[in-house]
């Protein structure tokens, strides 16, 4: 295989990260899948192993450590191998996140690809609807009750396989969107009652939601095993969504896409059909 061949799917066996990696496989690119587990081992706290994963390898999907820092060192890696060009997964608005300590990891992340020779792309999706049947939601909800620190402010969700279908078509389409960042969400805002509502119906449960406090939360996340410091990241973010700057929707999916994100409900019926909700 020549030099320059392989895209490097950085957290391939996360939720972004295995759904980009099998739309490459279908399009025949090939696709060097790293994570702590996998075959071509890739830990952010180990750099000793990253000139390993980077090697032949034309393009990056990078998810951003929990940590600030790392990526810098990545980049200047990258750029020594070769790599032409970096897609970060980063988050909605994060220019916007002004003195809130939510994401300092990603925007350190951002910094680090902006600032990088290469050409790059930054991807930066709303809340995934998924993170009510994969994440932190979604047992709450098989309990029969969502309680979460957002009130009336709404949150307009992205379905994920939207993202992982952007994030193949930067990968893949080279000097189309060097240099973009893209924010991505769904067609339109909901409030959590009103998804929580769509969930008891496309699944026929009798779910309800319930407003509690940020310090709530973050108990209620202890309780259940986070760390303390996880469990007050989440709860940032959630700080961060009731001022409202990210309720907007746009229309960055449709030009990277050419086509409309995929509605709430959409998700909803698809993953009530799979069983997500089931007791």
């Amino acid at each position: 295989m020549s030099n320059n061949d392989i895209t490097l799917v950085l957290g391939a066996s996360g939720k972004t990260g295995r759904r980009i990696a099998a739309r490459l496989r279908v399009r025949g690119i090939p696709v060097r899948a790293a994570s702590r587990s996998s075959p071509t081992p890739f830990d952010w706290s180990d750099p000793g192993g990253w000139d390993a994963a980077l090697r032949d390898v034309a393009a990056v999907y990078v998810v951003a450590p929990s940590v600030p820092g790392p990526v810098h060192e990545f980049v200047a890696r990258a750029e020594s191998a070769g790599v032409r060009r970096l897609v970060l997964l980063s988050g909605r608005g994060a220019d916007t996140w002004g003195d809130s300590t939510f994401g300092l990891d990603v925007r350190s992340a951002e910094d680090a690809v902006r600032r990088s020779a290469l050409e790059w792309t930054v991807l930066r999706p709303s809340n995934f609807a998924q993170n009510f049947d994969e994440g932190l939601s979604h047992a709450p909800l098989v309990a029969g009750e969502l309680a979460l620190p957002a009130d009336t402010v709404p949150e307009p969700f992205i379905d994920i396989e939207d993202v992982a279908d952007a994030a193949a078509a930067v990968l893949t389409e080279p000097g189309r969107h060097a240099g973009r960042i893209y924010e991505l969400t769904g067609p339109r805002a909901l409030t959590f009652g009103e998804a929580v509502e769509l969930i008891s119906r496309a699944s026929g449960r009798p779910l309800t939601y319930r407003r509690i406090s940020p310090d709530e939360y973050v108990g209620t996340l202890v309780a259940e095993g986070l760390g303390e410091g996880d469990a007050r990241h989440v709860a940032d973010l959630f700080v961060l969504m009731e001022r409202g700057l990210l309720a907007a929707t746009t229309d960055d999916l449709a030009t990277v896409l050419g086509r409309a994100p995929r509605t709430f409900e959409e998700y909803v019926v698809r993953a009530a059909a799979a069983g997500a909700w089931r007791r």
